[in-house]
């Protein structure tokens, strides 16, 4: 027995020493295995702030009512909605994601279903659709602002981008009313971004307000513009304002429309200026002093008088050399 316990027990010291080793070698390969999944964690979340992220806001409540009638459609508040939306896009925010958002259109979102042969009772078709209008355009940056400065400006870029689509069917078909229809529309709209550097360069230095208006297929196209030219150099024009500002332009030039051009130029310590352009002919026709004057002071609804605004002064358009 005393040599049984004797060799027991010599064998029981070696086995006891590799226990030791063995549970120091589990914890390191432990250690290693958390080691790797927080590396693993640390790159996805790394590349996580790499992938775009598109929301799309139901603005206003009538979209929201709208949207109530699917089942999967969590929400039954628009205020809450909306608070829910801006907590969604301040956590983005603070992973550095970078987030875009765009107007969610119930109507358009149902004749998406319906062409992609999609339930649109589902959050998974929901989701195809934003991914649809993050391709599309119209978006934007999520940069912290509160959300009632956000929708504001969500419905702008919505309208601005509208207007483009608009604006750009009308040239497909004027380009296509007859055999040099195309050259035309082509012309007119490199004819309208030569006007538009016209008359931002005529106007000089300031930031200037110019607002476009088209009369076209029983509606009125308009655009607006800002530029700015405080600095040396060519100015700075907000995008993709100036494009669809010079589409709406070029409308106007190749429908022979009797559109008109307003611009509103701000200097700082002298009052702001008004002047104005007819489209006649393809190109830009100064307004005299007085006509400027009677557009702006005219109610365009009733024709009734309204008084200037203070502070205004009201100018001819200048004068516009046409390219050839």
């Amino acid at each position: 027995m005393a040599h049984t316990g004797h060799g027991g027990g010599d064998r029981g010291r070696p086995g006891k020493h590799r226990s030791n080793h063995g549970r120091t070698r589990n914890r390191s390969n432990q250690g290693r295995t958390r080691k790797k999944r927080s590396t693993a964690t640390t790159a996805r979340r790394a590349l996580r702030r790499e992938v775009p992220s598109t929301v799309a806001l139901l603005a206003d409540e009538r979209d929201f009512t709208a949207m109530r009638r699917y089942a999967s459609f969590a929400f039954d508040d628009h205020g809450a909605y909306l608070r829910q939306m801006e907590g969604l896009l301040r956590a983005l925010a603070a992973k550095g994601v970078h987030t875009t958002v765009a107007l969610f259109d119930p109507v358009a979102y149902e004749e998406f279903c319906a062409d992609t042969r999609l339930d649109p009772d589902t959050p998974a078709s929901r989701a195809r659709y934003t991914a649809e209008l993050a391709a599309a355009g119209g978006t934007v940056t999520y940069a912290g602002q509160p959300i009632d400065r956000l929708v504001p400006r969500l419905i702008g870029v919505a309208e601005e981008q509208a207007t483009w689509e608009y604006a750009t069917a009308l040239l497909s078909r004027a380009a296509h009313r007859g055999d040099c229809r195309d050259d035309t529309a082509r012309a007119a709209f490199d004819r309208a971004g030569a006007a538009l550097r016209a008359v931002v360069e005529a106007a000089g230095p300031g930031v200037h307000h110019l607002v476009c208006s088209v009369p076209a297929d029983g509606t009125s196209l308009v655009a607006v513009l800002h530029a700015d030219a405080r600095e040396a150099g060519p100015p700075k024009l907000a995008e993709p304002s100036a494009l669809v500002f010079r589409t709406v332009l070029a409308c106007g030039f190749a429908l022979r429309s009797p559109g008109g051009l307003v611009l509103r130029t701000i200097v700082a310590g002298t009052p702001e200026t008004v002047r104005g352009w007819a489209q006649q002919d393809g190109w830009l026709r100064p307004l005299s002093e007085a006509e400027v004057f009677t557009a702006y002071c005219t109610d365009a609804e009733t024709g009734e008088p309204i008084p200037p605004e203070h502070g205004v002064e009201y100018r001819a358009g200048i004068p516009l050399d046409r390219p050839e």
